[in-house]
């Protein structure tokens, strides 16, 4: 199923972040250098050439899910994308003042709302797991995204409320509280605060 994504237009302080974190030169390199066309990833993927053209142009920032679909299809994990340093590094240290915050609409163009995730084990290249710091803004049910990839996923929740809304349930989640789920069930989270909520996301993407 094609994964729709908003195109960063607005907020010119998010498309910096964009062209910094350069993911897209990335893909596109890691793509050429493995003779693909954009065909072949969309056909890999189920994504769009044209939003695969826009991600490789930095005119959109990838949600993590999709990201996911693109690495598989690449052949390396995503912190591919992120690393920074030797790829034989074997311990890594986020300050909390070296952390840039990268955006990802939730939610389609004509509407509010997204998320910004924060990758905490960057300069390691080689990893089994994705750990992030993800904020949600509140969204309304209807304007909300689904996402799927092979793996499971962990969350703690650090601040706010979110609702986490898959496999014919609703679950409320407060400060403190925890999930680990199937991340192949399509889901969709959102906060439930008056404000931004935010949560520790670790990520395990399978190879199926």
């Amino acid at each position: 199923m094609k994964e729709p994504l908003a195109p960063i237009t607005s907020d010119q302080d998010v498309k910096k972040e964009v062209d910094a974190l350069a993911l897209g030169r990335k893909i596109r390199l890691r793509r050429r250098s493995r003779g693909l066309t954009l065909q072949n990833v969309s056909d890999l993927t189920g994504l769009s050439k044209s939003l695969l053209s826009q991600i490789e142009n930095d005119v959109i920032a990838p949600p993590l899910a999709t990201l996911i679909r693109i690495s598989k299809a690449l052949g390396v994990t995503i912190g591919y994308f992120f690393r920074e340093t030797e790829p034989d590094q074997r311990i890594s240290v986020v300050r909390h003042d070296d952390r840039p915050a990268h955006f990802s609409d939730l939610v389609r163009k004509s509407t509010p709302g997204g998320y910004t995730y924060v990758s905490l084990a960057r300069p390691i290249a080689r990893r089994h797991m994705e750990p992030f710091l993800v904020t949600f803004d509140s969204v309304d049910e209807d304007k909300l995204n689904y996402y799927t990839h092979p793996g499971e996923e962990f969350l703690h929740v650090t601040e706010g409320r979110l609702e986490f809304i898959g496999a014919d349930q609703r679950i409320e989640l407060a400060a403190g509280d925890s999930i680990y789920f199937d991340s192949g069930i399509p889901h969709a989270l959102r906060s439930i605060s008056e404000k931004t909520s935010t949560a520790l996301v670790v990520i395990y993407a399978s190879e199926q």
